[in-house]
């Protein structure tokens, strides 16, 4: 038991009772305050709408021929775009004319907080055009963090979206990731269908 004097300062007695407290108990106690932390961290996965295909994450959109142009000026037209949406990219583009197929890779940059993290996203692109216009198709996402003192190699980001709408977020930046992921690919669709209606 604990007795508390007249004249003893509050801090004095906490600091008596800590000295009194278990390693157990000590250890619950502090549990019991960080519990709300990893609570919130593992419930913030809010709904955003990313498509997937045989389990994993897979955009396509059809772009259809309102202007009536031919197979070879839709191909011109989506090649002129591919090259200036991926001007700044590493991997050059696959362009085969006669098929109507350009392929390549795609990147984006997607700040999840204020102290600098950042993530790198990688995926494929596929666009196979017709006399109707084109097919886009954006698949095979890596994902690859970059913060202070740590590199990472590139990963596929479909284990990370699993545990994600499971409820359980790798990080708090999890949110701002596929946040990012979805409207950075629904912006590249939407730039292709108005490069198209030109």
């Amino acid at each position: 038991m604990i007795t508390v004097k007249a004249g003893v300062n509050a801090p004095a007695i906490i600091i008596t009772m800590m000295k009194k407290m278990s390693v157990t108990v000590k250890l619950l106690i502090s549990l019991l305050v960080l519990l709300p932390l990893v609570n919130y961290a593992q419930t913030d996965t809010a709904r955003i709408n990313i498509p997937m295909k045989n389990g994993k994450v897979n955009y396509a959109t059809v772009c259809h021929n309102d202007r009536h142009r031919n197979k070879a000026q839709i191909y011109e037209q989506v090649a002129q775009w591919f090259k200036r949406k991926f001007s700044n990219q590493q991997a050059a583009g696959t362009f085969d004319k006669e098929a109507g197929v350009i392929s390549g890779s795609g990147l984006f940059k997607i700040i999840t907080s204020t102290s600098g993290n950042y993530y790198w996203l990688r995926f494929n692109v596929n666009i196979t055009v017709s006399d109707n216009g084109c097919t886009f198709t954006a698949n095979d996402y890596y994902e690859k963090p970059v913060e202070k003192g740590i590199t990472n190699d590139y990963s596929k980001i479909e284990y990370r979206w699993w545990d994600y709408r499971q409820g359980h977020p790798w990080s708090t930046e999890d949110k701002v990731l596929f946040t990012g992921l979805n409207t950075n690919t629904l912006n590249l669709m939407s730039s292709l269908k108005a490069n198209l209606d030109q």
